[in-house]
């Protein structure tokens, strides 16, 4: 078994220690490694359960399928094949295990991730492009707003371009998406705002270039533009036999490029993921072992 420090982002630096784990056969390269993330989100749900499912922070996304995985890895352990695992820190906000991870590949030929895909093989993942974008004025007393210059108001109107932006979309997949999450700035109502920002994020199909070309064109004049994270559209094999299906969200696969050919299948609904009512079937978390299983076989055999 194996530890490795992960670091927190600067906006967390006082937050306390996150780490990946892996475990793999001693002394031996493993030919596949399962991998999820040990990472949630927030509000905490306390975990409870009745005959059908179980409920909580993190029983989707992703503690599940960590158990699900385990449980595969060690059938197949015991089957002769040589298998790892890797757990890593930080899929929900800034993928950093993953990327620590790929410094260091333990040379497998395939990668299965777990998310929650309703044990479907996921055949193509949406990408990411996360935006700050920042508009600035001069501060002034809302009663004569020609001495001053809102930033507020410049960002409004940035914001509403981007909600009428045209985005790209792919025939097999679906659109872009736009989301503006967070929206802060000025200091009272009647005071002229000198300082503005929003938190978008796009979820990809293709080619971030034209997405980004779209929102700096939309900030032109009134704001800038700050990109701080990309992970990129991937697309993914199927395997005989199995029911496959399109995801929207975006996965730590492209960080893990070091790590074999990927695959994405997991237990769980990513539509109760991120909620108060995640949740994950006990039926379904068994069969998932037994997908886990059955793919791993088919590809080693």
């Amino acid at each position: 078994m194996e530890k490795t420090a992960v670091p927190q982002p600067a906006e967390s630096a006082s937050a306390g220690p996150r780490w990946n784990v892996y475990g793999g056969p001693k002394g031996q390269t493993p030919d596949l490694v399962f991998s999820t993330h040990m990472d949630t989100v927030p509000p905490y749900i306390p975990f409870s359960e009745d005959a059908e499912f179980m409920y909580g922070r993190g029983v989707s996304d992703a503690k599940g399928i960590i158990a699900a995985q385990i449980a595969a890895a060690e059938a197949l352990r015991a089957a002769g094949f040589r298998v790892g695992v890797l757990f890593v820190s930080g899929e929900e906000r800034d993928s950093a295990g993953a990327k620590v991870a790929n410094l260091n590949p333990k040379g497998s030929r395939y990668l299965i991730n777990g998310e929650p895909t309703d044990n479907k093989l996921a055949l193509a993942s949406k990408g990411a492009l996360r935006a700050v974008i920042r508009s600035t004025g001069k501060m002034g007393h809302s009663a004569y707003p020609e001495l001053g210059e809102s930033a507020v108001h410049k960002l409004v109107e940035v914001l509403a371009k981007l909600l009428k932006l045209e985005l790209p979309v792919t025939e097999d997949v679906g659109s872009t998406t736009l989301n503006i999450g967070q929206i802060q700035g000025g200091h009272a109502p009647n005071v002229i705002a000198d300082k503005a920002e929003a938190q978008v994020l796009v979820r990809l199909v293709g080619d971030s270039a034209p997405v980004r070309k779209a929102l700096l064109a939309a900030a032109q004049g009134l704001a800038e533009v700050d990109f701080t994270l990309e992970i990129p559209f991937v697309r993914l094999r199927a395997v005989e036999g199995l029911p496959t299906v399109i995801v929207k969200f975006t996965t730590d696969i492209p960080q893990l490029s070091n790590w074999g050919e990927p695959l994405l299948l997991g237990p769980g609904s990513i539509f109760v993921a991120h909620t108060p009512q995640e949740k994950l079937a006990k039926k379904e978390l068994l069969e998932a072992v037994e997908l886990y299983v059955k793919v791993a076989t088919k590809l080693l055999a």
